[in-house]
């Protein structure tokens, strides 16, 4: 089972390659399906490999289902072509099935399956739902004595919903130290941005009302993420909260901060614009 090291600046450089790595897989899955949610996708990329490759979650692909493992939930499950790319580069499957997204029977669908997709630990797609699942697993975890942690991603436009808070109180009531709840704070949602459409600031101090501790980080920044991680618990006897601020689409210029990229698939001429951008170093 992989354990948390000290970060160094040659693990924040080859982070920073396997994030660019990363969205190019993610871009070519979204292309080559005329499907996925890419914009999303490539704003979440380096906090899932940081998770993942920074020595951050202790998982074992050859023993998915090892009951000490660290837990990740990908609450904002329309990101999945996301999370299957980090997972099949982490060595829960061969990379080569990422080329069957969205396919005919293929198990790499629109949303996690947990039935089908070694190293997913719950479905998710319907707003709203993954993060109180979390919020159930780390309580369980609590109960059973256990140092496993649970990770949970969210999207921002996520957080209007209702069940979110309910959880965030219940996290808080329980003192789940061992929660950490990850806002991808992009500040766009499907439509426009999530400030016009239901204001979620001042959002550090809202969830410090249900009882967190939280912090504020560069979401694109390998190091700084790696620091805030390494910080895990903030406080002991409160879920941890970390704002991640990013922008949708990073890395590709056009995508970048651009509400249209929510849910729209790149021509033939932008994708191969996009792959010169993101083999050019510049996410």
């Amino acid at each position: 089972m992989k354990a948390a090291e000290p970060a160094t600046s040659d693990q924040a450089g080859a982070l920073r390659q396997r994030a660019a790595e990363a969205r190019l897989r993610d871009i070519r899955m979204v292309h080559g399906a005329g499907m996925g949610h890419v914009g999303g996708e490539l704003s979440a990329m380096d906090i899932l490999v940081t998770l993942y490759f920074g020595g951050v979650l202790r998982y074992d692909p050859a023993d998915p289902s090892d009951p000490e493992r660290d837990r990740f939930v990908l609450s904002k499950g329309h990101s999945a072509a996301a999370l299957y790319t980090t997972l099949a580069m982490a060595g829960y499957f061969d990379t080569a099935e990422l080329d069957s997204w969205l396919a005919p029977l293929s198990r790499l669908n629109g949303h996690p399956d947990r039935n089908k997709v070694p190293g997913v630990e719950t479905n998710t797609g319907p707003l709203g739902h993954g993060f109180p699942v979390a919020v159930g697993i780390a309580l369980s975890g609590q109960m059973d004595g256990s140092e496993r942690r649970t990770f949970v991603l969210t999207g921002d436009g996520e957080l209007q919903e209702g069940s979110m808070w309910e959880a965030a109180m219940a996290a808080g009531h329980f003192g789940l130290e061992r929660l950490v709840c990850i806002v991808d704070r992009n500040r766009l949602q499907q439509g426009d941005r999530t400030e016009t459409t239901m204001g979620l600031d001042p959002l550090p101090a809202k969830f410090a009302a249900f009882g967190w501790a939280v912090r504020e980080t560069d979401g694109h920044d390998v190091a700084a993420l790696l620091d805030t991680f390494a910080a895990l618990p903030f406080e002991a006897g409160r879920p941890n909260c970390v704002i991640a601020n990013t922008t949708k689409g990073r890395g590709v210029s056009f995508i970048e901060d651009r509400k249209e990229w929510h849910h729209r698939v790149p021509t033939d001429e932008e994708y191969a614009r996009a792959v010169a951008e993101l083999e050019g170093g510049q996410a």
